[in-house]
């Protein structure tokens, strides 16, 4: 039953998509008897963890109980106070533990820990699951850099855009809707100053009739050429637009963005180009630990080449344009061997209506 109660506990978890950044997803289940006792899962940064709830919805229920927990239990005082101690009071005869923590400065203390006061623990069980799950937090727990998944929609002959530069619409509303589930799952959302020009978009989450998390929503504007008119600039929202610009720009107009509340953020150029290392290192100082890529087809080309990108999801439309002036996928150079192309890894398709995406994993 472990890998059952341990899928439960994985359901839980995903209900902090969204909301825990830059902490983990995490659920929790408290089982005594053969029957489920108590449930929990970490609902936002700085609140209490999954296995507090957990404790606390099973009550007196705890003493001889299993738990079962997407994430080895935190042996350290954070925001809150550890979980082992408050796991080992409750008098728990077992734990079952996804994964272990990824965090190479706390990585297994918890677990030992328990196992140091008599608490038996299995670890393992549903762990490709629980890795996919915070998949972005482990990237950026070990690395200080976010998650970084690219996005396109794309025409079957591979067009994002007209040679006008119109992409409304390349997908159907189902695909559209999905994206806005993904950037209700990220940090962040990058775009390059092109796009914001031809379809001043508000890069804004949008769940129909639910609650969404916006993304920060960054913009890389060299030369800080943003129409100060654009939607973004102007979004009543929690997260924060920044611009990403090089160093010789206008102080003024700068000066202007930030009475407006977006954050200007300099950084050097070289051949009028952004070090993406550079960038996404910066990004993971403001504790940005996932970032959505969607384009256009420079930002895209140079992430990738950069070797930024971790997965991709790409849509492709039953369409096809015909031409060859159209805005490709990707810019700039590629390879000139097949042999040297990228292969993707842990790939998977799905359908929307007649869309399809393909999904997967640069690094796996």
């Amino acid at each position: 039953m472990d890998e059952d109660y341990m899928g439960l506990a994985l359901e839980l978890a995903e209900k902090g998509q969204g909301t825990t950044s830059p902490n983990p997803m995490v659920g929790a289940v408290v089982v005594k008897a053969d029957q489920i006792v108590g449930r929990g899962y970490h609902a936002a940064a700085g609140c209490a963890h999954a296995e507090i709830n957990a404790i606390n919805d099973a009550g007196e229920n705890t003493q001889g109980a299993t738990l079962y927990v997407t994430l080895e239990p935190c042996n350290h005082t954070g925001q809150t106070p550890p979980c082992t101690e408050e796991i080992i009071t409750a008098g728990f005869r077992r734990v079952v533990v996804a994964m272990n923590d990824p965090n190479p400065h706390v990585k297994g203390g918890g677990i030992e820990h328990l196992r140091s006061h008599g608490i038996k623990v299995t670890c393992g069980v549903g762990e490709a699951r629980a890795k996919r799950l915070n998949e972005a937090f482990i990237k950026f727990i070990r690395t200080g850099q976010p998650f970084v998944i690219v996005k396109c929609a794309a025409t079957l002959d591979g067009w994002i855009a007209t040679r006008a530069g119109d992409s409304k619409w390349v997908t159907g509303e189902k695909a559209r809707a999905y994206v806005h589930q993904l950037r209700h799952a990220v940090d962040a959302i990058m775009v390059g100053i092109g796009t914001v020009r031809a379809d001043d978009p508000s890069l804004t989450t949008r769940l129909g009739n639910e609650e969404g998390h916006d993304p920060a929503r960054i913009v890389i504007d060299p030369t800080l050429s943003i129409d100060e008119n654009k939607r973004l600039l102007h979004i009543r929202s929690d997260a924060e637009t920044i611009l990403v610009t090089g160093q010789t720009i206008d102080i003024a107009k700068a000066d202007r963005m930030k009475k407006l509340g977006v954050r200007v953020m300099r950084m050097s150029l070289e051949n009028g180009s952004f070090d993406f290392n550079q960038l996404m290192t910066a990004l993971g100082a403001k504790d940005i630990t996932s970032l959505l890529i969607e384009g256009g087809g420079n930002i895209i080309g140079s992430a990738i080449q950069a070797g930024v990108v971790d997965k991709i999801l790409f849509f492709f439309a039953p369409k096809i344009l015909g031409g060859d002036d159209g805005v490709p996928i990707c810019r700039g150079v590629g390879p000139a061997a097949m042999k040297d192309c990228l292969d993707l890894k842990s790939i998977q398709t799905r359908r929307f209506d007649n869309d399809v995406l393909i999904e997967g994993y640069i690094r796996n």
